[in-house]
């Protein structure tokens, strides 16, 4: 199947939808804890500082795949790469379903995360192979599918883990990942590396890019600190509706994900207009509707109402800054895309787990003020990189 893609020559539509749906699938992996982390610390008898903890090494793990294994995309067959990850989620998310104490769960999620970075190779496939005048496009509809993929993941979650409980969810994730792994093997051409020479000199090239391009630094680090921002709100969340005066549980928890579909549809619309727009412009327009996300949470906080119109600004604003940042970094070096893609992802769920160390902190000192006070300041952060540079 590999000679009927040429790089820039046009990613047909088939393939184009069956990368949107897998990345969606797989991605899910990271979020389904998030619903289900109060019920999850019941269960296994932790506090809710240790259960924190399960979403915090998930996406650590993603961070780590992102920095040691999307590389090996220009220097590996990728087919080869990423049907052994769906066969290491399989049993790392089984593992997860069958563990009886925190401690295996941990490191369940830790290999949980690291192998769940698969959409983020096919990120690069659809920006190497869509024709020029399309690769905004047809980025933003793969990204569109991991972000459906994220708001499903908090919605089926919450709603099996009410009617079946935490590791019936899990154990159906392990099913998904051996269907996306039969899809893989049929569907997905087998792509030839585009990099020659050791690991150990591949990923010194990844290092010369980050020294080379401060472009990619301030984009990367940008989106790194706005997804901060994001996952803070996502890994309290749950502890924040168990309380008065909501007292609700994962299913409603989960259903609030649905709200995300706001930022589903903004994903291929900013892919579409970043370059007319401007990813500057993108930014601003990001940081402004976080912000007031943020306000929203705080001061409306105890209503329905304030955590909906929150969940809505903060999904909008979190897909202005991740797509213009995202797209852009393709034009910085198209030889090394998925190097490339690597440092943009690492520094971004970087970010992430940075966010939901912080905002787990800030719950277990002062509540939900200090969810809310991590969120603002790591917009803030992501705005001034944006107001001091000229990218």
């Amino acid at each position: 199947m590999d000679t009927t893609l040429r790089r820039d020559g046009g990613l047909p539509p088939r393939m184009l939808w069956t990368l949107a749906i897998v990345a969606g699938v797989s991605v899910a992996n990271i979020y389904y804890n998030q619903p289900l982390l109060d019920m999850m610390r019941r269960d296994l008898g932790v506090s809710e500082f240790h259960a924190n903890f399960i979403s915090v090494i998930t996406q650590a793990g993603y961070a780590l795949g992102l920095l040691f294994i999307i590389p090996l995309g220009d220097l590996c067959h990728r087919k080869k790469i990423i049907l052994t990850n769906f066969t290491l989620l399989i049993m790392s998310l089984t593992a997860i379903a069958l563990s009886g104490n925190i401690y295996a769960t941990w490191a369940a999620s830790l290999v949980t995360g690291a192998c769940s970075m698969i959409p983020q190779i096919f990120v690069p496939i659809a920006s190497e192979f869509s024709e020029p005048e399309r690769k905004g496009r047809n980025v933003g509809v793969v990204i569109s599918g991991l972000l459906t993929g994220i708001l499903a993941s908090r919605v089926v979650s919450g709603l099996v883990g009410d009617a079946i409980g935490w590791r019936g969810m899990y154990l159906i994730a392990a099913a998904l990942m051996a269907v996306c792994l039969a899809v893989t093997v049929k569907t997905l051409p087998d792509i030839s590396p585009t990099f020659n020479g050791s690991y150990a000199k591949l990923m010194r090239s990844v290092l010369s890019l980050v020294a080379g391009q401060p472009a990619l630094r301030v984009y990367s680090a940008r989106a790194g600190l706005a997804f901060g921002s994001f996952l803070a709100l996502w890994s309290c969340l749950a502890f924040k509706m168990g309380q008065a005066p909501f007292h609700a549980d994962s299913d409603v928890v989960g259903m609030l994900g649905l709200c995300g579909v706001a930022g589903a549809v903004t994903a291929s619309f900013v892919g579409r207009w970043v370059k007319s727009v401007g990813i500057r412009r993108f930014n601003y327009i990001g940081c402004a509707l976080m912000l007031a996300a943020w306000a929203s949470l705080y001061f409306c906080g105890d209503s329905y109402g304030g955590i909906i119109s929150g969940i809505l600004l903060i999904d909008i604003g979190m897909q202005c800054i991740q797509l213009s940042n995202q797209t852009s970094i393709f034009d910085v070096c198209p030889s090394a895309s998925n190097r490339v893609n690597t440092i943009f992802m690492t520094t971004y769920f970087i970010g992430g787990s940075l966010g939901t160390l912080l905002a787990g902190t800030g719950w277990e000192l002062w509540g939900w003020a200090g969810v809310a006070a991590v969120g603002a300041l790591l917009t803030l952060a992501s705005l001034s990189l944006t107001l001091l540079t000229r990218l």
